[in-house]
């Protein structure tokens, strides 16, 4: 396939898949839940995790990035943070215990009953955010998980999950992107409603 058939191909998957969001109600509600727990936990003065690996932690930081600084206007500041950004923290935790551990150790320091946990896995069996969503039920959290078609295992571990149907990982992961942003948007206007 030349290099222009494939990013043809490329678009055309992406809004394909984008296309049959429109279609779906269930992820459409899961999204509006998640919304919702999200506006009552800063509401209630309480902090927003992220975790993932690889692309996913990139898209983690991302939208922790967009809420704990801004996204379409200055505003004051929420408590967001991505488990994986103290790369000291992250690097003796794989030593000393297991990869598998780095951020169910953080939830359980960090995360408070009331508080979100939000993990971001396409395969949904990502064994280190599992277990952080483990710990984040242990404590009283909202556990929530970003994942692609099937759910994997991190589907019996949330209180909410937003299933991408398909099993493309990028194409996943432009659609976690999509739905993190709209959370961040939403977020925002109902906790600083402009003027």
């Amino acid at each position: 396939m030349d290099q222009s058939s494939r990013i043809y191909k490329n678009l055309q998957e992406s809004i394909a898949l984008k296309q049959s969001l429109l279609a779906n109600e269930l992820v459409q509600a899961q999204v509006a839940l998640m919304t919702q727990k999200v506006v009552d936990c800063f509401k209630k003065d309480g902090k927003v995790l992220f975790c993932g690996n690889g692309g996913s932690a990139a898209d983690a930081q991302h939208l922790s990035a967009e809420l704990s600084g801004r996204y379409y206007y200055d505003r004051p500041p929420l408590f967001s943070e991505a488990l994986h950004v103290n790369t000291s923290y992250l690097t003796a935790v794989a030593n000393d215990y297991s990869f598998d551990e780095i951020y169910a150790r953080l939830t359980e320091a960090m995360g408070k009953k009331g508080d979100v946990l939000i993990g971001m896995t396409t395969s949904g069996n990502s064994p280190n955010v599992c277990r952080a969503l483990e710990v984040g039920n242990e404590k009283g959290m909202v556990t929530i998980a970003m994942t692609g078609d099937g759910g994997g295992k991190i589907k019996e571990l949330a209180d909410i999950c937003i299933e991408i149907p398909s099993k493309d990982t990028p194409r996943i992961q432009e659609c976690h992107m999509l739905i993190g942003h709209t959370l961040c948007e939403l977020v925002e206007e109902a906790i600083f409603p402009k003027e």
